[in-house]
């Protein structure tokens, strides 16, 4: 359906015409102008969310890269529509946020861009049925959310958490991209529909299929911030709350998840695929809670509560991934009741976490800090902000009567079940999983409390905070109340989200068992008393004990093994790298033009041998050469000639009008071997450079000889000759050993090919297309460059910026 399409690039085209609107416009009021575009984009997919919980699902393809297979295939079926109401719904409640907290004396036309190529980079990724187009979305979401983290770019933490979000998302969407392309050679397709259709054939007994598995794995946990990847999410807190309000909490690290369900078809059933995602989901649910105790920065604790509750998703979809490839009835309808609550979390984290990012914000905004030391008391002069944190926190905590209870209730359902189950062989992981599971759910709890009580109850601190506090404007508290009415709403009517939104996702994550009764379980609040409830009793008295006794056990984080983190790792990784490129580059950067060719031609002298004795093939055959007349032959001699009076010039101009030789005796060899356009070309290239050379070097000083040592003398001489002998042994072998067919022949076929009747402008504008574009880019780009440069020259009167 076009209209998909179209929705992925309608923020692309209304972020070119935000720079131009700011300029014309009040900066302050650009936000409603933006905000039109998430809103209408809702408003469009929600109409399509009847016929899609009917059963059907939309896709269009616009032909792209046919001969490769890359088309741009767009495909909204049910996964693909929760992510994107929620990309639209939160990314529209994060733009009315960002209307009020920023300030008009920030880069607001800037921002917005960033925020609205954001939002297309991500409905590009959840709407791309190639799995090509999907990467280049990938990486995007990527570039963009760098550009938003380093917003505020005076400050250094802001760089540096953009920096550390780039590396490690970037390098995991890379071996993403490796893992696709792995993909592709087992099924010769790029479609994520087609691979789908077609697992049933596929080779799951070929290497690549589980090296492919751990590369899209790879991907996916580096996005989602999985342990070990989670260390840059709490830097990317440097950036404006309305951002970490919208990447962290319910868009880009949601991508990652995003992915492990869509490819759920294609790899769950396998053992590796169930142990990898399940318990790198439950180390990282208890890391990242047990880690959010310990943070005195209210958005540190809400990053890693975010890399805490990102794990629970993750492993709850590890663990329904096991109803690919099992028969049993019971058993299937165990593992796809995990994947369902998964998918339920996923929509409840995106309200709770929104409304708590905002109240944080609202907090920093009005006093100044966001140091959990710093503050309490503040429900008796932020009422209505202390209403959100509770309904935020508690639902968090997995307290009723809010969304996060059910969905937690159904992971502590679905880890007992597990443990239950013969799929676990080893008896001790069977226990250890809802164990940590049970664990992790205290610390969450505990650092759900320490949100309301630390903050808003208690005594105030009015003298260590900056600023008096108040309530924000009322159009700040628009957005986290929406979603805190979400989250309670979600609680009364929460078989309508399964309705609607969840069971045509649970039927794209199952196809296979789509059919199947009871793959949509009703959502109740009440179960009667049973382990999940009493696992929920015990997180509330082991929670609420454990925070009362927080001062005395809190110093178990100042343990030796504590304080090592990755965090530490990352940094010396990096510092060591850095200054070991730079003493290696300092080695070979020597500034000296000789010693640069030294190191490529004995380079190219040690690979070009080695590649010679490895083919083991020295054979020169001139049998079949046209006999070399006495004209060419005068023309050799004359280059020759040309070339070792070169070595023995005393002047530049003398050099230059030698090397002149040379060129125009290239040109007339060409019209002697009857090449007339190459003859032309080489004559107007060659006058061009002479002269150019010659205007040049009249402004130098005067060519002196150099004093140079005989060994330099005999090395460069031994590499001159030796590079001249291989590259006339290469050109005969060629010439003797043809191994494949000549591609002048498809060459001779360009009208017919491309039109164009001229072979040479065929191959540069048609055949070599992309790289004439790239090369026409990289000239663009040093245009800009050499435009700033201009643009940056100091005005009339001013100092000189080189002074300064």
């Amino acid at each position: 359906m076009l209209i998909v399409l179209l929705a992925i690039f309608f923020p692309f085209f209304m972020a070119f015409f935000v720079p131009f609107l700011y300029k014309r416009i009040h900066s302050k009021h650009i936000g409603w102008f933006v905000l039109l575009v998430p809103i209408l984009l809702f408003i469009l997919l929600a109409s399509f969310v009847p016929s899609v919980a009917g059963g059907a699902h939309y896709t269009y393809t616009v032909q792209w890269i046919d001969s490769a297979g890359i088309n741009f295939t767009t495909n909204l079926d049910g996964l693909s529509m929760i992510f994107g109401l929620l990309i639209t719904g939160v990314g529209s409640l994060v733009i009315l946020y960002s209307i009020y907290y920023l300030s008009e004396r920030e880069a607001l036309g800037r921002f917005y861009v960033y925020l609205l190529m954001f939002m297309g980079a991500m409905l590009g990724v959840v709407f791309s049925d190639n799995v090509m187009v999907l990467y280049v979305f990938w990486e995007l979401t990527s570039i963009s959310s760098f550009l938003l983290i380093a917003f505020w770019y005076h400050r250094k933490q802001s760089r540096y958490g953009a920096k550390k979000s780039m590396l490690i998302t970037v390098s995991g969407g890379v071996a993403m991209l490796a893992g696709f392309l792995m993909l592709h050679t087992l099924t010769g397709t790029f479609s994520l529909r087609e691979i789908v259709d077609e697992v049933g054939n596929l080779d799951k007994t070929d290497p690549l299929f589980y090296m492919a598995m751990i590369l899209i794995l790879l991907g996916a946990f580096t996005k989602s911030a999985q342990f070990p990847f989670h260390i840059w999410l709490p830097d990317a807190m440097e950036a404006p709350t309305p951002v970490s309000a919208y990447l962290h909490s319910a868009t880009m690290v949601k991508a990652g998840i995003y992915l492990v369900a869509r490819f759920t078809p294609i790899f769950g059933g396998e053992t590796v695929w169930f142990y990898s995602v399940t318990c790198v989901g439950i180390f990282t649910l208890f890391w990242g809670s047990f880690n959010a105790v310990r943070q005195t920065d209210l958005k540190a604790l809400l990053a890693y509560s975010t890399i805490s509750q990102l794990g629970l998703i993750m492993s709850l979809l590890g663990i329904g991934s096991m109803a690919v490839s099992d028969s049993n009835e019971s058993n299937v309808l165990i593992f796809t009741a995990a994947t369902f609550a998964g998918l339920f979390h996923l929509i409840n984290h995106s309200t709770f976490k929104g409304a708590l990012f905002m109240v944080v914000g609202i907090v920093d905004h009005e006093l100044g800090t966001r140091d959990i030391r710093r503050l309490g008391g503040l429900m008796s002069f932020m009422p209505l902000t202390f209403t959100v944190a509770l309904i935020g926190s508690f639902s968090m905590a997995g307290l009723p009567p809010f969304n996060g209870f059910l969905s937690k209730e159904m992971f502590f359902e679905a880890v007992v079940q597990l443990s239950r189950l013969d799929l676990v062989s080893n008896g001790a992981l069977r226990i250890l999983i809802p164990v940590v599971a049970w664990v992790a759910s205290v610390f969450t709890f505990i650092y759900s409390m320490i949100i309301v009580f630390k903050t808003f109850l208690g005594m105030p601190q009015s003298e260590r905070v900056d600023k008096e506090a108040h309530e924000p404007p009322i159009g700040m508290l628009v957005a986290p109340f929406v979603l805190s009415f979400l989250v309670i709403g979600i609680f009364i009517f929460p078989n309508g989200i399964g309705r609607y939104l969840l069971t045509p996702a649970m039927t794209a994550v199952f196809p296979m068992h789509r059919d199947l009764k009871g793959l949509v379980p009703h959502i109740s609040a009440w179960h009667g008393v049973n382990p999940q409830l009493l696992m929920t009793v015990g997180v509330i008295v082991a929670g609420s004990l454990l925070y009362i006794s927080l001062k005395k056990w809190k110093k178990v984080y100042a343990l030796g093994p504590l304080r090592w983190n990755l965090d530490s790792i990352y940094n010396f990784v990096l510092t060591k790298t850095e200054s070991g490129s730079n003493m290696l580059t300092g080695r070979y950067m020597t500034g000296y033009l000789r010693d640069y060719f030294v190191y490529i031609f004995s380079f190219f002298i040690a690979v070009a041998v080695g590649g010679l004795f490895w083919i083991g093939n020295l054979e020169i055959d001139l049998s079949k050469d046209a006999a070399v007349t006495v004209n060419e032959y005068i023309i050799i001699a004359v280059m020759m000639l040309a070339g070792l009076s070169i070595l023995v010039a005393k002047s530049r101009k003398t050099a230059i009008l030698l090397n002149g030789v040379l060129g125009y005796s290239i040109a007339i060899l060409f019209v002697v071997l009857r090449a007339p356009d190459l003859a032309l070309t080489q004559i107007v290239v060659e006058t061009v450079t002479t002269v150019l050379f010659l205007l040049c070097f009249y402004f130098l000083p005067e060519w002196k000889r150099e004093d140079t040592k005989r060994s330099t003398k005999l090395v460069n001489g031994f590499i001159a000759v030796a590079v001249g002998s291989i590259v006339t042994i290469l050109a005969l072998m060629v010439q003797g050993n043809k191994l494949f067919t000549s591609i002048s022949f498809y060459f001779e076929d360009a009208y017919r090919l491309a039109g164009g009747k001229n072979i040479v402008n065929t191959i540069l504008g048609d055949f070599r297309a992309f790289d004439t574009m790239l090369e026409v880019v990289v000239l663009f780009i040093a245009g800009i460059g050499v435009f700033s440069l201009i643009k940056l020259k100091a005005k009339k009167g001013e100092k000189d910026i080189g002074n300064q």
